[in-house]
C-alpha cells in the first residue's frame, strides 16, 4: 500500500488521470495465459473546470466510470465551448493519438529475507543502447537495477528493476525538465517501434486489446490544434492491481487522462499614419499607441496595421504547431504598399519584451497577395525554418522545471501598411471599409484545425455642397472654394473625376495657394469625398463677377461616434472556437495557459455633421448611410455700375467737375458767413 500510494501521489503530479501501474495484490495469482487491453476517454478539463462542472482532485481507480467521469464530461447536454461546432459529446476531445510501447516484462521474483520467502513484481527491461538512452532521460542507470535477478536469454540481457525506481525516475524527470521527458519519451516510442491507438472519437474514446502482460509505456503523441499541454508519459502495468480492494488483477484497465484545452487569440487595428491627426504620437514599437479597431482616414492617408496573436501553448512535439497562418483581407477601397511585412516576438502580451523580430528577407515566412471580388488578400503563411524556431527556440525557455518549449505563450505582433483609395472604390460613411484577418492553426494531427477571425473597420466621409445664384443666372465656372481641416490645420488637395463630377482627396498641404480650388459643376455641386471626422471650413474664394462673395467661411463639422450595431465578422467563425464566449474573458489570471481570453467583440461607428452649428441629415452614399454633409451656399447679386466703353466714358469727367465745382461754392459761403460774424 505504501507503493501504490507513492505511485498514485507521483502520477497526480505529473498532471494526468493515469492509474497506479504496479501491485499490491499477490503476484502469484496473475494469469499469464492472459493477455490485457488499454482503453481511455479524452475529455477537456479545462473547460469543465472553467464552467463549474468538474473537479479535477479525481484519480482515476483503473475501473470504469459511467455513472461519475462518462455521465458528467461526456454528457451531451454539457457542451464544451471548443466542441460547439458539434463534433464531440460534452467535454469529449476527438483526435487524440497515444502511442505505447512494451517496456518490460513482469517477474515474479522470489527471494529469501530473513528465513522468510518473499514474492514481489520485478519489471525486466533489455539492456539495449535504445532502453539505456531512455532511462537515462529519467536518471535511471544500470547501477539502479536489481542485479540479482538479472539474466541472459536468447542472445539478450534482462536488467530488474524495482517500482520504485522507475516510478521515482519518471516523476523527478518530469519535475526537472518537463519538455525534454515528454520529447524524449515521443522520440522513444517512435524508434522503439510503437504502436498509435486509434484517434479518439466523439465521445473522447480510444482503446487497444490483445496486450501482452508487461509495463507499458504510453505517450500522447499527436493532438488536435485546441489540446495546450499534452499528458504527460505515463507507465501502466497489465494487469494492475485494483486500488479500491487492492486483491485482484485487473486486465483491461479504463483510464481518464486529462489535457489542457485553450486557443490563442487574435486581434486586428488600425491607425492612422499621420502624428499630426491627434490620434497618435507616431510610435513604432506601442501596440496601444492610437491602434483602435476604428480609424478615419483622408484619401491617399497612409495607414498602419497592427495584428496581434498570443500564441497557444507548446510543450512538447505532440503539441507542436504545424501551420500558423494569416490571411488577412482588405476591401476594394484599401491598397496594400506590400514589400512591408514584419513579424515580431514578445515575451509579454503587452509587446514590450522583444525576443526576435523577422522580415520578408529572413525565410521565417512567406507573404502572396491575390485578390478575390475586388478585395485584396493578403497570406502571411509560416516556413519550415519559422515553425522550427517557434516550435523549438531556447531563448524563452532553457531553465530547470522546463515545462514549456519555443514560444509558448509569447505574443506575435504582425506589422503593415496600407492606403485609402482615392476614387469610388472606397466606401463613404458608416459601411466604413472592412479589414478582416482569420488565423487558422494545426498541431500534430493535421487533420485538425481551427480557425479565429477579427476586424477592424476604417471610415470617410465628405461634404456636399450646392452653390445657388439668387437670381438663378450666375456662372458657376466663376466660383471656387478652398477647404481647410480646422482640426489638424492644413489645406485639402483633390483631384476631380469629371464622369462623376466629384472631388477625391488626394492629400494636405499648408499653404492655402497650394490647396485645391474646387469648382462647381454645370449644375452649382461640388461634391468632395475622403475626408476623416474633423472640423472644416469651407470657404469662396472666387464668385461670379455680378455676385458677391460669402462674408464668411462655411463651418463643417463631422463627428462620429460609436453605434449600436457589433461587428458581423465574429459570426463568420463557423468551425467551433467560441472567440467571445465571455466565460473565457471571466476566468481569472493564471488560472489555465492562454486564460483569460480576450473579449474582442467592438462596435461599429455612426457619423454625423453640423453646418455652422445647426444639425444636418447626412446624405447616403451608394448605400451606405451618413456620408457626406450637405448644406447650400447663395451668393446675392452686387449693385449694379454703368456700364465701361466709348459710350459710357464721359459721364465720369462731369461727374468730376461737378462735385468740384459743389465744394468750391460751399468754401465761398462758409467763408462769407464767417466775415460777416
Amino acid at each position: 500500500m505504501k507503493k501504490l500510494f507513492s505511485l498514485l501521489l507521483a502520477l497526480v503530479m505529473v498532471g494526468s488521470f493515469s492509474i497506479p501501474a504496479f501491485a499490491a495484490a499477490d503476484p502469484a495469482l496473475i494469469d499469464t495465459t492472459r493477455t490485457g487491453s488499454i482503453s481511455l476517454y479524452k475529455y477537456d478539463v479545462t473547460g469543465a473546470e472553467k464552467d463549474g462542472v468538474w473537479d479535477s482532485s479525481y484519480v482515476s481507480t483503473g475501473i470504469r466510470d459511467e455513472s461519475g467521469v462518462e455521465a458528467i464530461l461526456g454528457n451531451p447536454a454539457r457542451v464544451s465551448a471548443l466542441n460547439a461546432n458539434g463534433d464531440a459529446y460534452g467535454y469529449a476531445v476527438r483526435g487524440v493519438e497515444f502511442t505505447y510501447v512494451k517496456l518490460a516484462d513482469i517477474l515474479a521474483y522470489t527471494k529469501t529475507e530473513d528465513n522468510t520467502n518473499r514474492l514481489e513484481l520485478l519489471y525486466g527491461i533489455e539492456n539495449s543502447e535504445l532502453n539505456a538512452a531512455f532511462l537515462n532521460v529519467l536518471g535511471v542507470t544500470a547501477n539502479d537495477r536489481f542485479a540479482p535477478a538479472d539474466k541472459t536469454e536468447d542472445g539478450k540481457t534482462i536488467y530488474y528493476y524495482t517500482s520504485d525506481v522507475l516510478i521515482d525516475g519518471l516523476k523527478n524527470a518530469l519535475n526537472t525538465n518537463g519538455t525534454a521527458t515528454r520529447n524524449a519519451a515521443e522520440r522513444f516510442v517512435q524508434f522503439a517501434g510503437g504502436s498509435a491507438m486509434p484517434e479518439t472519437d466523439a465521445y473522447g474514446h480510444s482503446a487497444v486489446s490483445g496486450l501482452p502482460l508487461g509495463l507499458y509505456l504510453v505517450v500522447e503523441t499527436r493532438v488536435p490544434e485546441m489540446v495546450t499541454e499534452t499528458t504527460a508519459p505515463f507507465l501502466i502495468s497489465l494487469p494492475m492491481t485494483n486500488v479500491v480492494n487492492g486483491s485482484e488483477w485487473i486486465y483491461d484497465p479504463v483510464l481518464y487522462p486529462k489535457n489542457a484545452t485553450g486557443i490563442p487569440s487574435v486581434e486586428k487595428t488600425v491607425r492612422e499614419a499621420k502624428i499630426d491627426t491627434g490620434t497618435n504620437n507616431g510610435s513604432a514599437d506601442s501596440i496601444s499607441d492610437g491602434y483602435a479597431h476604428t480609424a478615419s482616414a483622408s484619401g491617399n492617408d497612409t495607414l498602419e496595421y497592427q495584428i496581434i496573436s498570443t500564441m497557444p501553448s507548446i510543450t512538447s512535439a505532440a503539441s507542436y504547431l504545424t501551420e500558423y497562418s494569416f490571411v488577412d483581407t482588405l476591401s476594394k477601397g484599401i491598397t496594400y504598399t506590400k514589400g512591408d511585412v514584419k513579424l515580431a516576438f514578445y515575451k509579454d502580451s503587452a509587446c514590450t519584451d522583444k525576443i526576435a523580430e523577422w522580415s520578408e528577407a529572413d525565410g521565417k515566412f512567406t507573404v502572396s497577395y491575390t485578390a478575390k471580388d475586388g478585395n485584396s488578400i493578403m497570406s502571411i503563411a509560416m516556413t519550415a525554418s519559422g515553425l522550427s524556431e517557434i516550435n523549438t527556440s531556447p531563448t524563452v525557455y532553457n531553465g530547470p522545471n522546463m515545462v514549456n518549449s519555443g514560444y509558448s505563450g509569447c505574443t506575435v505582433r504582425i506589422t503593415y501598411k496600407a492606403k485609402l483609395n482615392m476614387d469610388n472604390t472606397a466606401t463613404y460613411g458608416n459601411s466604413g471599409n472592412d479589414n478582416a484577418v482569420v488565423l487558422t492553426w494545426k498541431r500534430s494531427n493535421t487533420d485538425y484545425y481551427d480557425t479565429l477571425v477579427d476586424d477592424c473597420h476604417v471610415y470617410s466621409y465628405g461634404v456636399d455642397v450646392t452653390k445657388q445664384f439668387s437670381s438663378g443666372n450666375g456662372d458657376f465656372s466663376q466660383v471656387k472654394f478652398v477647404a481647410h481641416n480646422d482640426t489638424d490645420n492644413y489645406f485639402l488637395t483633390a483631384a476631380l473625376n469629371s464622369a462623376e463630377g466629384v472631388w477625391y482627396v488626394t492629400g494636405h498641404v499648408e499653404a492655402a495657394e497650394q490647396a485645391t480650388q474646387f469648382v462647381p459643376t454645370t449644375a452649382g455641386k461640388v461634391v468632395i469625398k475622403g475626408m476623416e471626422d474633423d472640423a472644416y471650413t469651407i470657404k469662396e474664394i472666387q464668385t461670379d463677377k455680378a455676385y458677391t462673395l460669402l462674408k464668411q467661411g462655411v463651418k463643417v463639422i463631422i463627428s462620429k461616434a460609436e453605434g449600436a450595431n457589433a461587428c458581423p465578422v465574429y459570426g463568420t467563425d463557423t468551425l467551433g472556437l467560441v472567440q467571445n464566449d465571455p466565460r473565457f474573458a471571466s476566468v481569472p489570471a493564471g488560472m489555465f495557459h492562454n486564460m483569460p481570453q480576450r473579449h474582442l467583440e467592438h462596435k461599429l461607428l455612426t457619423a454625423s455633421a453640423t453646418v455652422d452649428g445647426n444639425d444636418v441629415s447626412m446624405l447616403s452614399d451608394n448605400g451606405s448611410v451618413s456620408a457626406l454633409a450637405p448644406f447650400n451656399v447663395i451668393n446675392t447679386k452686387g449693385f449694379d455700375l454703368p456700364q465701361t466703353g466709348s459710350r459710357g466714358t464721359w459721364m465720369y469727367p462731369v461727374i468730376g467737375f461737378t462735385v468740384l465745382a459743389l465744394c468750391v461754392v460751399g468754401i465761398i459761403v462758409i467763408a462769407r458767413k464767417r466775415v460777416d460774424y
